[in-house]
């Protein structure tokens, strides 16, 4: 499980440090794809495996479940982080998220989102509120 808040860099090729936290599970190999709000969602392959077998059990006629493998899969990087735990992002994705220099790399339980520091910041400010008024039903069972 991936859990709390890192603030790496991103370096002049494009490579982000994972956390090292996250190293030992991440090690086997990563997808990183495109995410909701503007971020990168990084999976391990076997996470990734299970979501694309679910998605693949979506009928080919519903138009959503189309829509969403289409940019879930087509932005879609596989590798294996290096000796010091570092990935490339590829341009495509960094562009996508806006990632410069000053990231923030969250631990979303099953998988790990990058985000601009900025954009982080704004979507935290904006949601923190949002998260005090949630109602019951989000959680099954409630807390």
């Amino acid at each position: 499980m991936f859990l709390g808040t890192h603030n790496p860099r991103l370096d002049d090729k494009g490579r982000l440090i994972l956390p090292a936290r996250f190293r030992e599970e991440l090690a086997g190999g990563v997808v990183i794809t495109k995410g909701q709000e503007r971020c990168l969602y990084v999976f391990t392959t076997a996470e990734f495996q299970r979501i694309a077998q679910q998605l693949s059990e979506a009928p080919v006629t519903h138009r959503a479940a189309r829509a969403y493998s289409r940019v879930f899969f087509a932005g879609a990087h596989d590798e294996v982080p290096d000796k010091q735990g570092r990935v490339t992002i590829p341009v495509h994705l960094r562009e996508y998220a806006g990632l410069e220099r000053d990231l923030t790399v969250i631990g979303a339980s099953t998988r790990v989102e990058i985000w601009d520091t900025a954009a982080w910041s704004t979507y935290l400010e904006a949601s923190e509120q949002e998260f005090a008024e949630i109602e019951e039903g989000v959680l099954p069972g409630g807390l």
